[in-house]
């Protein structure tokens, strides 16, 4: 049976749009509104999200308008006339480890939170399995298919993640956010180190946005994409902070899934809302962890393009399971998740102003266009 192929591999604009929240939006949407509650006083936590979220947005818009200097042409091959060979191949590895690192968080943590709510008697091992399974499949498949996944998907994670913020609206109580501005700058500063980590994500670009037909219109899009996924954070958090309280907020292990367990469709449709939100986050996470792998592939084909890419996905694909299998305990999954952000901002944040310098130094200017 052959794959099916679409005609046209490259990507339009609005798919960059789609794909930076795509990333994004995954387990922090379960997890950091604990995070930032407990830094954080009262509902000060949008602060921090907010101002992480602004030097997220440029920091994405900045990181594509590189990547579009250099129309249809991958990352080694544009980091290459920047800088020595070694070096574009070392930093092309580091994306790649990053790939494959993030795939393996983000498998271990839906297999965790699906066995805590879901399915409790089902082994993490076998959850673990099937959903890499599943990323691997969507991975072999086209990189058009990837991001026409991801078109599909996000309206209705957005759509989804709307209606609960909006049921949740019975629940709020005004003393839960007020008063404002009570934490003070250690807080605020740890409170940015969460978000910072959370909006991470950007450095799919150096590798998107060779694919982009109309590069010139690229960062405008990321820089939009990018926006959807701080506003969906901080109204999230926001909602947590309101119905449950700070303190309560920060001693749930997933305070999203407990609002999502308070909320009551009229009328009785659906008794368990918490259900249709789980299938929404999985979705969500699919999304992520099958663009992590994909930018694993990609990287590794660039360095040694006589690879096949079905080959190499069953080498990934143990390697991979065996990564994630590394965390034996919640705690440990979080030491992870904070070792893969501060990793993931590190790399994109270096690279990025390598580059910059870089360009400066060789006169390269924005081309933009395919």
């Amino acid at each position: 049976m052959k794959n099916f192929k679409y005609a046209d591999e490259q990507i339009s604009p609005f798919e960059i749009l789609i794909a930076v929240p795509s990333i994004v939006i995954a387990v922090g949407i379960l997890i950091l509104p604990r995070s930032l509650a407990s830094v954080t006083v009262s509902s000060d936590g949008w602060v921090a999200l907010l101002i992480g979220g602004i030097l997220a947005i440029f920091v994405t818009w900045v990181t594509a308008k590189v990547a579009a200097a250099f129309p249809s042409q991958n990352f080694i091959t544009y980091a290459t006339t920047l800088v020595k060979r070694p070096i574009a191949v070392i930093l092309t590895f580091l994306f790649a480890i990053q790939g494959i690192i993030l795939t393996a968080y983000e498998i271990k943590q839906v297999s965790y939170t699906s066995q805590q709510y879901l399915f409790d008697r089902t082994p993490m091992e076998i959850i673990s399995l099937s959903f890499l399974l599943l990323v691997v499949y969507a991975v072999a498949g086209t990189r058009a298919g990837v991001f026409r996944l991801n078109v599909m998907f996000l309206p209705i994670i957005i759509f989804v993640t709307i209606i609960l913020i909006l049921f949740s609206l019975v629940f709020i109580r005004s003393e839960n956010i007020l008063p404002v501005f009570q934490t003070d700058l250690k807080g605020y500063f740890w409170g940015l180190r969460e978000s910072t980590m959370a909006y991470t994500g950007y450095g799919i670009l150096f590798f998107y946005i060779a694919f982009v037909r109309n590069s010139k219109q690229a960062p405008k899009m990321a820089a939009a994409g990018m926006t959807i996924a701080v506003v969906l954070y901080i109204l999230i958090f926001l909602t947590c902070i309101a119905v449950f309280g700070n303190v309560t907020t920060a001693n749930l292990m997933s305070p999203t899934v407990e609002l999502a367990k308070t909320i009551e469709i009229p009328g009785g449709i659906l008794e368990r809302f918490e259900s249709i939100f789980f299938m929404i986050w999985i979705m969500a996470i699919f999304n992520t962890a099958v663009i992590a792998l994909d930018i694993a592939v990609l990287a590794i084909t660039s360095i040694f393009p006589s690879i096949n890419k079905f080959k190499l996905l069953l080498f990934l694909c143990p390697a991979t399971y065996f990564i994630s299998e590394l965390p034996n305990n919640i705690t440990e999954l979080e030491v992870m998740g904070e070792i893969m952000g501060t990793y993931s901002v590190a790399l994109s944040l270096s690279v990025l102003v390598l580059l910059l310098i870089m360009m400066k130094v060789r006169g390269v200017k924005n081309s933009g266009s395919t």
